[in-house]
């Protein structure tokens, strides 16, 4: 079931959610192999079950570095969304305790595996009602966190989100200016960023094209007056995005990072299929970007 190479001369990722929970690291990694990705995002979301992956012994960890060699697929970069219950904007000092705690176990996790990037969750709060003080508490845990990342040399990068706190690439560039750290920067989610009328993507792009570390692939349902939007599960070709015309716009910005798709698995169907599907459409997408900028 081998694809050919995506994306010309771009790495392909794919997010370890698209495939079948119930199958372990090294069936997870093979497949992707098999589907011919040069390597796969990892999940520390909200759940417990995530988050304890940070606690991992370090042999947990050799057994998902053997996995990792005899696979040939790497883990590049991580999806740290374990914010999103523990965000450091939050008023409860205990929660915003064990935000600065999961941000140091992410670090030393991601040295140890080998991850390149930790992908950041943009919220300042999520279950809570974000006010002045909570975007002062999240600028504050941004800087912190990109010291502790710059002294481990691993990449930062902040996710474009699906809430109206962080939900542009203008809206990130302020606190990259402020943080002035090399080791922290952006990683957009195409799909978030084009759902939100009032954000030009092709023109977000532009800007900040000199931040872009990596790129998230997935489609989106624009919100509107009576509906809230949906930004996940939203199958390819179904959503509100122009691909082409994006993918046009990053080649002639000449970006030259990795396209990492993200999209997740449904009961009842089977992962292999599905993400050779999609990842079979988005190639012919990137196949037609000349011209469509």
């Amino acid at each position: 079931m081998e694809t050919e190479h995506m994306f010309g001369k771009h790495s392909a990722g794919i997010y370890e959610k698209a495939f079948n929970p119930s199958i372990g690291w090294q069936d997870r990694l093979d497949r992707a192999a098999r589907l011919g990705f040069d390597y796969m995002e990892i999940s520390i979301d909200e759940t417990d079950e995530r988050l304890s992956r940070l606690d991992w012994s370090r042999t947990q960890k050799k057994e998902l570095l053997d996995a990792i060699w005899a696979s040939g697929v790497s883990l590049r970069s991580m999806c740290l969304s374990g914010h999103r219950r523990f965000p450091f904007g939050s008023r409860d000092s205990a929660i915003r305790n064990r935000a600065h705690e999961i941000m140091e176990k992410a670090i030393d996790f991601a040295s140890a595996l080998g991850i390149r990037v930790i992908q950041l969750a943009g919220y300042d709060v999520y279950y809570e009602d974000s006010t002045a003080d909570s975007v002062r508490r999240f600028a504050e845990g941004m800087a912190w966190a990109a010291e502790r990342a710059a002294n481990a040399q691993l990449m930062l990068a902040m996710e474009i989100m699906d809430t109206p706190f962080m939900n542009s690439i203008s809206k990130h560039l302020p606190y990259e200016r402020q943080i002035h750290s090399p080791w922290y920067r952006v990683y957009p989610d195409l799909g978030n960023l084009s759902a939100w009328r009032e954000n030009n993507p092709e023109a977000e792009l532009k800007l900040g094209i000199g931040s872009i570390v990596a790129i998230h692939l997935k489609d989106t349902l624009p919100p509107t007056e009576d509906f809230a939007g949906q930004f996940k599960g939203v199958p390819f070709d179904m959503g509100c995005l122009d691909f082409p015309a994006l993918f046009g716009q990053l080649e002639a910005l000449h970006y030259h990072g990795p396209y990492m798709i993200e999209m997740w698995y449904h009961d009842g169907t089977e992962d292999m299929a599905e993400i050779e599907k999609a990842a079979k459409w988005l190639n012919k997408q990137y196949e037609k970007r000349i011209g469509a900028c």
